[in-house]
């Protein structure tokens, strides 16, 4: 999918630009495709290791615990701890190795993965816009925003929650767990501001000391007893299913808490590329998090006791402190790669025109990737506190988390379908084939979450619905707004036409107008006519166009087009991961022989003041959401980086 980046006037995103680059199956991602030796691939395996598995690397602090304690309330005994770590660990091989690492990271958009990344590739496997994959694309990135919230929360609180056990603690702390929780949280916050790029080097280092330690606890603890190795058997997961009936549909979704995070293996590819992220899991993660649920499995079996925290139950007393503070960080990591990946999807939903521009700030000179976005920071730190304060609890919160990840997965393995069929060619019976299998166990999952909404799965599926409406209300009405302002306008040859039978007076320098469509005359050309009486002498209908890639090349940065000696049209392209610069792309001009002075060039906006209308377009109440939008959206002088000294404002008014 393509969109306009709205200069100027909240336009609607524009038609899709067809592209030939947005190639599938290249054999890394953006970050390691210029050839990586064995040192870069390692180095960016360990990063890997940092930000994509941190998520999923904390589930052991709770999963178990939660699947465990439904499955011994249906059948208990022996099957209940061996059914549920064989539940546990071919959720992991089927969800994230089979259907993740093996086969949607192949769906990648010139190596970038995500589900707004997704969205896009299908927009342009089909060459047109599709109403499904549109709806299914808003669900899924309003969806994330919901396990952006559960996420920060439930991890460190479940490793501060570590204190209970602590050897001579006892009770003494417990008053302290959720405002130790939310003192930590707020700190990460409000550190955002200031770009994580020193700190996330001893991200990954730290996260692979974690999963070492996971590891290790777990070999440990499964000579407890062994026969806990018979877990690995699909064989014992179907029994307990079985046997438990409607229970066993409840397990299901205390077990798909072993899995949350999957997704960030597809979110984050092009950071890392796909090469890097495969090896982490299959060589590292993988064995280090089955080692830890075989081992918890094993010591409940032989201490039935410790099924009422087994994680904790697991860690020596000599190592307890040293665990806890280990624990924190790696929840700490894990929230930071949620806050950061929020902050990604909202740059391409704005990019893609599925929001209004946001104030989005990069804090690294050197790593494009490192961006700040104030209101959204704000808007989770805000939602994590009042989660914490509400739910007191992981146990609490467990049941809230997990409904939003499922959707997702849903939701990419729906997409995937146009991306299968029409970019990589499959056959129908091959892409049901590989798609049913996948689909119906996203289908079983998010139906056993979707138990969980009245003790708390609402709060995500509401938070999402929210967001769905801001994002159609948005789209629908730029379209409304775009369609009427089209009807109101003027052909831009006609203008010239009639501007080379009636030559206004003409003022030296360049002036640039911003338009969203480049080939109606723009509001504040026509107002300046009428009200200034005057043409520059030269004149820039300026349109910043989004396409349906990630990053456009320099080279394909800037494309001009003569119209006459008096008017050019420029288009700047940039890709849905970008933010645009538009002076340091108008420098970029010279190569192609013409010059800007930006100390006499003038760039005129139209500010369209928007009026509710109930007799036409949306419903009054979603008039009235969409001019709020349009009010509280960042000042386009700021989206596009323009100095605000050479900006000239002129308005209308247009009703929707």
């Amino acid at each position: 999918m393509a969109g306009d980046a709205s200069p100027g006037d909240g336009a609607p995103p524009a038609p899709p630009a067809q592209t030939t680059a947005a190639q599938n199956g290249s054999s890394h991602g953006h970050a390691a495709s210029h050839g990586v030796g064995k040192a870069g691939f390692w180095a960016l395996t360990i990063g890997a290791i940092g930000v994509v598995f941190g998520d999923i690397g904390t589930s052991p602090l709770y999963a178990l615990r939660e699947a465990i304690a439904h499955a011994q309330s249906g059948v208990g005994g022996e099957l209940a701890v061996i059914g549920v770590v064989s539940l546990a660990f071919w959720a992991l091989m089927v969800v994230v190795t089979f259907k993740y690492v093996l086969f949607l990271m192949r769906a990648d958009n010139k190596g970038e993965g995500g589900t707004l990344a997704l969205m896009a590739l299908a927009t342009h496997a089909i060459g047109r816009r599709s109403a499904w994959i549109f709806i299914l694309g808003v669900c899924g990135a309003a969806l994330f925003y919901g396990d952006g919230i559960i996420t920060p929360a439930i991890s460190v609180l479940s490793a501060i929650e570590g204190v209970k056990d602590a050897p001579g603690v006892g009770t003494r702390l417990d008053a302290f767990i959720v405002p130790i929780a939310a003192a930590i949280l707020i700190g990460l916050f409000l550190v955002q501001s200031r770009g994580t790029a020193s700190l996330s080097k001893w991200f990954g280092p730290l996260t692979a000391i974690w999963f070492l330690s996971l590891g290790a606890l777990g070999l440990y603890h499964i000579f407890d007893d062994l026969s806990v190795l018979r877990a690995l058997s699909p064989h014992y997961g179907v029994l307990l299913l079985l046997n438990d009936g409607f229970l066993g549909f409840i397990i299901l979704g205390s077990v798909f808490l072993a899995v949350t995070g999957a997704e960030a293996l597809y979110a984050d590819m092009g950071h890392f590329g796909k090469a890097p992220i495969r090896a982490g899991w299959l060589c590292f993660v993988l064995p280090c998090l089955t080692l830890n649920y075989l081992g918890q499995g094993a010591l409940i079996l032989d201490n039935p006791a410790a099924a009422g925290n087994p994680f904790w139950s697991m860690v020596p007393e000599f190592a307890y402190w040293p665990m806890l503070a280990l624990a924190t960080i790696a929840t700490v990591i894990a929230s930071q790669a949620v806050i950061t990946g929020a902050f990604s999807v909202t740059q391409q939903a704005v990019q893609l025109g599925l929001l209004p521009r946001i104030d989005i700030r990069f804090t690294s000179e050197t790593q494009a990737g490192q961006i700040f976005v104030p209101a959204v920071n704000t808007f989770l730190m805000i939602g994590v506190l009042v989660l914490l304060f509400v739910f007191q609890s992981s146990h609490n919160l467990t049941a809230a988390y997990g409904v939003a990840v499922t959707g997702v997965m849903l939701i990419n393995t729906l997409m995937s379908y146009s991306v299968i069929t029409k970019k990589w060619k499959w056959p129908l019976w091959a892409t049901l084939g590989a798609l049913i299998p996948f689909g119906f166990i996203d289908s079983v999952f998010l139906t056993s979450n979707l138990l969980k909404i009245p003790d708390g799965a609402w709060l995500p599926l509401v938070l999402g619905a929210f967001l769905v409406l801001i994002m159609w209300t948005w789209t629908r009405g730029s379209q409304i707004l775009s369609a009427k302002s089209k009807k109101d306008s003027l052909p831009l040859t006609d203008l010239i036409e009639m501007l080379r039978a009636r030559p206004p007076h003409r003022s030296p320098g360049t002036a640039i107008f911003l338009t969203s469509d480049p080939d109606v005359a723009p509001v504040a050309l026509m107002h300046n006519l009428k009200h200034n009486k005057v043409l520059h002498e030269k004149n820039v209908i300026l349109t910043v166009r989004t396409t349906d890639r990630p990053r456009v090349h320099e080279s394909e940065r800037v494309l001009i087009e003569p119209i006459n000696d008096d008017f050019k049209k420029i288009t700047l392209s940039y890709g849905f991961m970008e933010s645009p610069v538009v002076p340091r792309a108008l420098s970029q001009c010279r190569k192609q022989g013409v010059k800007f002075d930006i100390m006499s060039t003038s760039f005129f906006l139209g500010r369209r003041s928007v009026v509710p209308s109930a007799s036409q377009g949306m419903p009054l109440w979603q008039d009235k959401l969409y001019i709020f939008l349009m009010r509280n959206a960042a000042n386009p002088t700021d989206f596009f980086h323009i100095p605000p000294g050479r900006v000239v404002e002129l308005g209308t008014q247009v009703s929707v």
